[in-house]
């Protein structure tokens, strides 16, 4: 694979988002409940299960209908109900291909879960997630971000909601629908700020308090962050945020988004004039036109944005329409309306190796240096051998494979994370902090002798704490991504009361973790998260200014 081909990396991205949905990366919070606890939210009373010393709602209704006449405009407003409503079962997840363990996907997705300690008016940190899945699939009950460990071990309530993907979240459609269509290409980020309105609004009811959230997400989850952090509508909900793995630096201009709209229209032999038919097409039709177009990565490559979508045709994602989003997030600033809101960003060290496990690649495993230079040269061209040898000075022992997966990771998620903390840091206002996840996972990708290391979606788990030893004392099993050794338990620990302590106080901080200090273009601290946890200044200093020369940071 070519190290950034995007189109074949969003299919990997998609796989990725299965993956996270298979039996064993299911749920765990609440099997049988100990008891049922009911709750007034401003729409009506919800009754939840609580177990084990957490209390889970789900599938908890945050918008109405966004069906029929609601198809790409904001939705419908939520009726009240009478009585007291079931949140024992998640909501539907936005349309896309059936996901195991989940409701049958539908168009009216719009449903959030809620984990708390106790529904009893403590003021609690809110961690408000965003899901993975670039843009197009995934819900907030996607395996291994079960929010109930973080919910009981760390005194938080953790919220994830569902929105709208894909085509039907983000359809330009301004130009020709008028008012009535306003912001119809971020209709699913719109939907992820009601979700945030919503906790405003109705969280003290569940032990949170609604001046201190945090956003936060990974993958797609952290360019809807990055989104979010640049969004008036979103900005009275939150107090700090934490993108991983994911950054959203730049997205869909508008006239490449107009392009594609287009290009849809043709598709289904629709004129503009009549571009209303589109609200008649069943959603499982408008899942297939959109399944024969490239999807928009969580991320675009620096000033190559319209170049890059033009080649491949298009795609869906949010769009720079000047008023949802009023420019890209952190293009060529920060955002000046997230100056004093507190940062995370960074990103997995051996991210490529998920995509190569999930679509059976074993080819880069068997490299040596001279096939190497092969790999990389239709990407890079005449910088290859300049990667290569700054690649091999910094890494005197790495094997070619080796190499190529750490120029593959942080080309797919580094760079854009250091661009982000670097502009942060020279914005001058709250402080951002960079970190690396390091723990090594020993097992092997399938049909090689090559260890996952650390994979793309492997942080999941670890910063939700549900890599933990059995509470009823029973033998460990195997973590899906992280492999058998219990370091891997201090590694989540670790992880996790970072990402906690962060939400709570807006600063970092764990037991037996050295002091994370804020990022500054000095010293340039970065955070290594692992079993034992370091500081390290300066970090990849060498690629870093290789990979600058080659104008990518």
């Amino acid at each position: 694979m070519d190290p950034l081909d995007r189109r074949d990396f969003l299919t990997r991205l998609t796989l990725a988002t299965a993956a996270l949905a298979t039996p064993g990366y299911s749920f765990s919070s609440v099997g049988r409940a100990d008891e049922f606890v009911e709750v007034t939210t401003t729409h009506g009373r919800l009754r939840g299960a609580r177990a084990e010393g957490v209390t889970i709602f789900k599938g908890i209704p945050y918008g109405g209908r966004v069906s029929g006449d609601r198809r790409f405009r904001r939705p419908a407003p939520l009726e009240p109900w009478t009585g007291v409503r079931e949140a024992l079962q998640f909501g539907a997840p936005a349309i896309q291909p059936p996901r195991r363990n989940e409701p049958t996907p539908a168009e009216d997705c719009l449903f959030l879960n809620v984990w708390t300690p106790a529904s009893d008016n403590r003021k609690r940190p809110v961690m408000f997630y965003s899901h993975g899945g670039g843009f197009v699939a995934g819900s907030g009950a996607s395996g291994g971000q079960d929010g109930a460990n973080l919910a009981r071990n760390f005194d938080v309530v953790v919220v994830e909601t569902n929105h709208r993907l894909g085509l039907l979240g983000f359809l330009y459609l301004d130009e020709l629908g008028g008012s009535e269509y306003a912001g119809s290409g971020n209709m699913g980020m719109l939907d992820i700020v009601a979700g945030l309105k919503w906790v405003h609004d109705n969280i003290t009811q569940f032990g949170g308090d609604p001046a201190n959230v945090m956003i936060w997400g990974e993958s797609g989850g952290g360019a809807k962050t990055s989104c979010l952090y640049a969004m008036p509508d979103a900005a009275l909900y939150f107090n700090k945020a934490s993108i991983e793995s994911g950054p959203g630096v730049r997205m869909l201009p508008k006239d490449v988004a107009a392009e594609t709209t287009a290009m849809l229209l043709k598709e289904l032999n629709i004129s503009s004039k009549e571009w209303r038919k589109l609200l008649d097409v069943p959603a499982a039709d408008l899942l297939a036109i959109q399944n024969k177009l490239p999807s928009v990565p969580p991320f675009q490559e620096k000033n190559k944005t319209q170049i890059l979508v033009r080649r491949n045709y298009g795609g869906f994602g949010p769009v720079v329409d000047g008023v949802v989003l009023p420019h890209h997030p952190f293009d060529p600033t920060a955002p000046a309306i997230s100056r004093n809101k507190p940062l995370l960003v960074g990103w997995n060290e051996d991210e490529y190796t998920f995509f190569a496990w999930q679509s059976k690649d074993t080819g880069f495993a068997k490299l040596d240096f001279d096939s190497l230079a092969n790999k990389l040269e239709p990407q890079y061209g005449t910088d290859t051998p300049k990667l290569i040898d700054t690649y091999r000075k910094s890494n005197p022992n790495a094997s070619a494979p080796a190499i190529f997966v750490a120029i593959s990771s942080i080309a797919m998620m580094g760079l854009g994370s250091v661009d982000i903390a670097e502009k942060k840091a020279k914005q001058g206002g709250a402080p951002v902090y960079l970190y690396n996840f390091g723990y090594k996972s020993e097992k092997k990708i399938p049909d090689t002798d090559y260890a996952l290391g650390t994979p793309h979606a492997m942080d999941i788990s670890f910063k939700f704490n549900n890599e933990v030893p059995p509470r009823d004392g029973s033998a460990p099993k195997e973590s899906y991504f992280g492999g058998n050794r219990h370091e891997r338990f201090a590694a989540s620990r670790h992880f996790a009361e970072l990402w906690t302590t962060f939400a709570r106080t807006g600063k970092p901080a764990a037991k037996d973790v050295p002091v994370w200090p804020a990022y500054n273009l000095n010293t340039r601290p970065t955070m290594r998260i692992d079993s034992t946890c370091e500081v390290i200044d300066n970090r990849f200093s060498h690629e870093l200014a290789m990979w600058r020369s080659m104008g990518k940071v």
